[in-house]
């Protein structure tokens, strides 16, 4: 790669669903040219859940850089505002070692919180939060259908989308384009392999331990707790209660992390600026364009 300018670096932006193998490709690339990972992805910002959010290993970690993991306690609240701030200073800060920026997740607010520069208003209104909290997970999910407002990737936290109905509010404005210069791209994958992979990954969650980390943390934070409310935990609370057994707990987060992994594809796909091709075809692209910077 030929040296530039830091401020030419590009922010190579690399989306896809949930299982997509966003992880596994950055990291080889960022290794190839000099890289640096931001995640983008609401899931992996908690610390000590490493497991049932599938974060990055840390084998994974110890071969490139990782930003965006841990920043929070289960629990505490964090906005998309909040994340667009933490990656723009990451950008910086990675560009300024003369490394590439690679944001790399499906939450697709964040990435977009980015790329194009939202605006965000004033934080949250203490009253309506009041009033938002005093009404039921249905009752929200039809505001927010009724008023045009994309639910978030885990629509059965009632906290997640109480939030999402806040930054709606919040969200003032954004630039037409990328702000960034900027490559992005999309892992598109086939629906039968993609079912495939996700159901690969719960196993091999299942396999590193996420019942016994579902334990800890449900002592930890309780049960009850909102940052227990998503991903395979409840599933796992479940199964520790004799209600589910070993593999209706992977059918049903099989079925959760499918309908996940279509919600961020109907959220990315609205981007007119991803070119979108399977690893391969991503692969192939962006060394092409990286052996180029």
């Amino acid at each position: 790669m030929a040296t530039g300018d830091i401020k030419e670096l590009p922010l190579v932006v690399i989306v896809g669903p949930t299982a997509s193998g966003k992880t596994a490709l950055a990291i080889e690339l960022a290794k190839r040219f000099g890289g640096e990972i931001i995640c983008a992805d609401s899931r992996t910002i908690y610390k000590g859940m490493d497991i049932g959010t599938a974060k990055p290993t840390t084998a994974e970690r110890q071969q490139v850089p990782h930003w965006g993991l841990d920043l929070i306690e289960p629990g505490e609240r964090y906005s998309a505002a909040e994340f667009k701030k933490y990656a723009e200073q990451k950008i910086i800060d990675i560009r300024t070692r003369g490394h590439i920026p690679f944001l790399v997740g499906g939450t697709g607010l964040y990435v977009d919180a980015v790329i194009f520069n939202y605006e965000f208003g004033s934080v949250a209104d203490e009253a309506q939060r009041a009033r938002l909290e005093q009404m039921t997970l249905d009752q929200l999910i039809i505001y927010c259908r009724n008023n045009n407002i994309t639910l978030p990737e885990n629509d059965r936290n009632k906290r997640y989308v109480i939030r999402a109905i806040e930054q709606n509010g919040q969200r003032a404005s954004r630039s037409t384009a990328p702000v960034n210069p900027c490559i992005i791209v999309g892992i598109a994958t086939e629906r039968g392999n993609l079912r495939g992979r996700i159901e690969r990954r719960i196993e091999q969650l299942l396999h590193d331990g996420v019942v016994e980390e579902s334990i800890l943390l449900g002592k930890k934070y309780g049960w009850d707790s909102q940052a227990m409310t998503g991903n395979i935990y409840p599933l796992v609370h479940q199964y520790l209660n004799k209600a589910l057994s070993l593999d209706e707990l992977k059918e049903k987060s099989t079925t959760l992390d499918w309908r996940l992994a279509k919600r961020q594809l109907t959220w990315l796909r609205r981007n007119p600026y991803v070119t979108w091709g399977t690893i391969e075809e991503t692969k192939r692209m962006l060394i092409e364009r990286l052996d180029r910077v």
